[in-house]
């Protein structure tokens, strides 16, 4: 009777999810006295399902706290790992956004460069005509074409 009081304390006084675990440890802290439990047919099972509660004893505290330090790390580990599934995913969306984006530019880059192709070529095009001209000085040409000077050509000119 005592060890299901000390159980149901425990469960009333510190167990409550999600704030906590959903189970308590109640440690027997003799051998004999955590042996008489076991003994007991019945007593363990029937404090860990009604109450929630693990008994443990001076031998088995030990691995009992190992087991829950691992189990705790793992449930760490899993949630790191949503996080990151969930960051990756995030990523990979934007990812597929920045691939299409890159081929638009990859478009317009190439329709550009067939536009100066095209004007490279009408050049040469036109220069091949008027080769056939005879060059007149640039100080002319500019008085003629009514243009500005531009610095360099008169030096060109020489």
């Amino acid at each position: 009777m005592r060890i299901k009081s000390c159980a149901r304390d425990i469960r009333d006084k510190y167990i409550n999810p999600p704030s906590t675990t959903d189970f308590g440890v109640l440690f027997l802290p003799f051998e004999g006295l955590y042996a008489e439990v076991l003994r007991n047919l019945g007593l363990f099972e029937t404090v860990m399902r009604e109450y929630h509660v693990i008994l443990c004893g001076p031998t088995n505290a030990a691995a009992l706290i190992n087991s829950l330090q691992v189990g705790f790390q793992t449930l760490a580990i899993q949630k790191k790992s949503a996080e990151v599934w969930k960051i990756l995913s995030a990523v990979k969306t934007e990812f597929g956004k920045f691939g299409t984006v890159l081929d638009l530019t990859q478009k317009k880059l190439q329709e550009a460069s067939n536009t100066i192709e095209k004007a490279s070529h009408r050049s040469r095009q036109i220069e091949k005509r008027l080769s056939k001209m005879q060059d007149l000085p640039v100080a002319e040409s500019v008085q003629i074409l009514e243009l500005e000077a531009v610095n360099g050509l008169e030096e060109l000119d020489a």
